[in-house]
């Protein structure tokens, strides 16, 4: 079962949508501001054509205009996804968008029948893995060596989704509707 987002109430102005070409300057910039070694902007100009890719985007209001403060990008195959990259833009860190982002993401994955997520972290980023375990994401490996800009080890996380239980829309007793307005 997912955690609930508990932060919604202190981001009213979030709005997660999908990622654009429009948006690459912005992503591009939170990529190189997040990163040792930053994608490229070919990496994600593939990303935007790829049919197995999902980009979505945090947009916030800030100073009277609305700015990208976050972006997500996962693959799903078959029953699997793979988080391949999910970064904050620094002024925006600790604010709750990227549980509000991951929550979205993870949501969304169950309700097309997901059955697990993937995902590689560094050893170091000890932030990111606190929000991976907040989420119940669990470690299943080491790729020893993965991040080649210093051959820093990667911890691979997998979470299992599921649903808590299912919703019988036609059994009266069992639903009443309220949750869903």
């Amino acid at each position: 079962m997912l955690p609930k987002d508990d932060t919604a109430s202190t981001l009213k102005d979030l709005e997660i949508l999908p990622m654009t070409f429009d948006d690459l300057e912005d992503v591009l910039s939170i990529e190189r501001l997040s990163y040792p070694s930053p994608w490229s902007r070919s990496q994600f100009e593939k990303e935007l054509q790829n049919r197995f890719s999902n980009k979505l985007v945090a947009k916030v209001a800030h100073d009277n205009r609305e700015v990208i403060a976050a972006f997500i990008i996962f693959w799903v195959v078959a029953d699997e996804a793979h988080i391949l990259n999910i970064a904050v833009r620094p002024d925006f860190r600790r604010k709750g968008i990227a549980k509000s982002l991951l929550f979205f993401t993870l949501n969304n994955l169950e309700e097309r029948g997901v059955k697990e997520a993937f995902l590689e972290v560094r050893r170091s980023n000890s932030a990111a893995q606190s929000l991976y375990n907040y989420f119940s994401f669990k470690k299943v490996g080491v790729r020893r060596g993965y991040y080649g800009d210093n051959n820093e080890d990667a911890i691979v996380m997998a979470l299992e989704i599921k649903r808590a239980r299912k919703i019988d829309f036609d059994d009266e007793e069992g639903y009443d509707g309220k949750d869903f307005v």
